[in-house]
């Protein structure tokens, strides 16, 4: 069993994030899945990235952080997209992580840390046509992250959807999404 910590994508706490967690608390873990946006969903992407910049990227960072404190440091860290940012920065800075899961999103490395921690295994799950990761540049983070961890996967889904594993989104692939949780709860199985 894990204990995990789960932030979600930058429209919000949505029912679909919701339904993830709850299929990892039906596997068995223990599932933190904190609002970083005080109740606040939104219809579409651009809405919600507009939100977060009226409250800004460091406050995201830091109600991320807030949501660890008074948990134990014994965590898996896990982010959709924009949840991504806390879930790397925790997995990277707070003592005691047991792996990090980011979903279409990952961040430069030298953001937190020099090196991404030898201790610490990742999962990086996101589609292999997502505008949002590749031509980001998510993508060459991402595979210089999992060059740096010793134990690092990246998987790749056919597709160009980005919130690809939300059920309550247009762009939810339930095919992908089914693959991508049997591999999550094998990564969890473990490190738990």
């Amino acid at each position: 069993m894990a204990e995990i910590l789960v932030f979600h994508h930058a429209q919000g706490l949505t029912g679909g994030v919701q339904a993830f967690a709850e299929a990892l608390t039906e596997a068995g873990h223990v599932v933190h899945l904190p609002d970083l946006y005080d109740g606040h969903t939104f219809d579409e992407l651009d809405d919600g990235m507009a939100y977060v910049r009226s409250m800004g990227f460091d406050t995201v960072l830091e109600r991320g952080r807030a949501a660890a404190d008074g948990l134990p440091n014994a965590l898996v860290y896990a982010g959709f997209s924009l949840g991504a940012m806390p879930a790397q920065l925790l997995a990277q800075t707070r003592p005691g992580a047991t792996g990090a899961l980011l979903f279409s999103g990952t961040v430069p490395v030298s953001e937190f840390t020099e090196m991404w921690p030898a201790s610490v295994p990742v999962q990086i799950h996101s589609k292999d046509a997502d505008p949002e990761f590749i031509e980001s540049g998510d993508i060459d983070e991402a595979r210089a992250l999992v060059a740096q961890a010793a134990d690092g996967e990246l998987f790749l889904y056919p597709g160009d959807q980005h919130l690809f594993a939300d059920s309550s989104l247009s762009s939810f692939d339930e095919r992908a999404t089914a693959l991508l949780t049997e591999r999550v709860l094998t990564f969890l199985s473990r490190v738990g």
